[in-house]
């Protein structure tokens, strides 16, 4: 398991986004040399938790929470073969490409240790957005992806340090229960009935989900069905 590449984005003016300015760094491109991480302080405020890499509407994106965003290589090529189009690292706008990385069946609050200091904790699935949308140009592409529920990780910053593409991704935290990325991601999609199974991870799930999780089962209770099985793109 491994970083394959680091991707970092620059704001660019596109008529694709609801962003304050009409700027996005979704389109991020693989970077040499090491590039330091470290939390960027909260939502709302803080950006991006990797020096140089720009994000441009704070409102969603960004913050302790969100510092940095990992995509599996594996799920990238299974885009290419449905798209019948090459997707580069970076191209989904993840900080983190990764290979030999089953980022969909992560556990929130997961963690892992990149390179010889840095240690980065799962938080949740990233929701698409109009912006992803017009970036990748396809039809219908939330609907497509959120189908898939395959959404890639959002990670906060356990302990800062440098990161380089080729360091070795070990997992040295796997937390005593059974929501995983792929799981929190149909839940507040989908699948709201499943709400109530994302308490099981507790304070490290990202706010925003937890929140709602809690709100449905207050008023609704907290009897779930099964988990719905896996699935591809």
């Amino acid at each position: 398991m491994r970083v394959l590449t680091v991707n970092t984005g620059r704001p660019v003016a596109v008529p694709h986004t609801d962003s304050l300015g009409g700027v996005t760094g979704i389109d991020k491109r693989p970077v040499d040399g090491p590039v330091q991480v470290r939390d960027p302080g909260p939502e709302g405020a803080g950006g991006s938790g990797l020096t140089g890499d720009a994000v441009c509407d704070l409102r969603f994106h960004g913050g302790s929470n969100q510092a940095v965003y990992a995509f599996a290589r594996e799920e990238l090529d299974r885009w290419e073969r449905e798209l019948g189009r090459p997707l580069p690292n970076g191209c989904f706008g993840e900080n983190l490409t990764t290979g030999g990385v089953d980022v969909r069946g992560a556990l929130i609050g997961e963690r892992w240790r990149i390179g010889p200091y840095l240690v980065l904790e799962i938080t949740s699935g990233r929701i698409p957005c109009r912006t992803f949308a017009g970036h990748l140009d396809e039809r219908q592409w939330v609907r497509r992806y959120t189908r898939a529920a395959s959404p890639g990780a959002y990670l906060r910053v356990v302990t800062p340090g440098p990161i380089r593409a080729g360091d070795p991704v070990e997992i040295v935290h796997r937390p005593d229960h059974d929501v995983t990325v792929e799981l929190q991601f149909r839940a507040v999609t989908t699948r709201r009935e499943l709400l109530p199974l994302l308490l099981r991870a507790g304070e490290a799930l990202h706010p925003v989900p937890l929140g709602e999780a809690r709100e449905y089962v207050a008023r609704y209770g907290a009897s779930v069905p099964a988990p719905p099985p896996s699935d591809g793109p």
